[in-house]
């Protein structure tokens, strides 16, 4: 038991002389892993579609259910995705989130990505609830403010329309 406090004592003495390691956080920022997981982001496709077709398979890999998709279908007046379906209500609880990346790794078109954005802190608890509008990326300048129709699907459209 003696021994254990000298060792003990002994790591508070090494410790003691080293030069603390400390950041200046609002001004300067520490380097993050290039692995690191932080807030969720929908994509959209160059031309201002978004690239969540709602197949709900990111909230089907979510270990702590804290997605919740809602399909609906596109039409050709109304088309927010290049596929059949839009995801028309997307939500996540990010006090349920552990930032674990599986809904990223089970997008087939990469629509999720989560982001460096790490300052998530808040007072409000509904504030955590994010919805489609607050995912979604801000429209390309290419797309000129709006959407329009996918590359791929404009063949099929023309041919639908003669």
């Amino acid at each position: 038991m003696l021994i254990d406090l000298f060792k003990g004592m002994g790591v508070t003495l090494r410790c003691l002389f080293q030069k603390p390691i400390t950041v200046q956080y609002p001004e300067e920022r520490r380097e993050q892993y290039d692995r690191t997981r932080w807030r969720h982001r929908l994509l959209r496709w160059e031309d201002g579609l978004e690239r969540c077709v709602g197949c709900s398979l990111c909230a089907a890999a979510c270990p702590s259910h804290c997605i919740y998709v809602e399909a609906a279908e596109n039409t050709e007046t109304d088309r927010h995705s290049p596929g059949e379906r839009y995801a028309k209500r997307y939500e996540i609880n990010l006090l349920r989130c552990i930032f674990c990346g599986y809904c990223e790794d089970a997008c087939p078109t990469g629509a999720i990505v989560l982001r460096e954005q790490f300052e998530l802190a808040n007072y409000d608890r509904n504030a955590f609830l994010y919805t489609k509008e607050m995912l979604l990326e801000p429209l390309p300048a290419a797309a000129g403010g709006q959407a329009r129709r996918h590359p791929a699907r404009e063949p099929a459209l023309e041919a639908a329309a003669r």
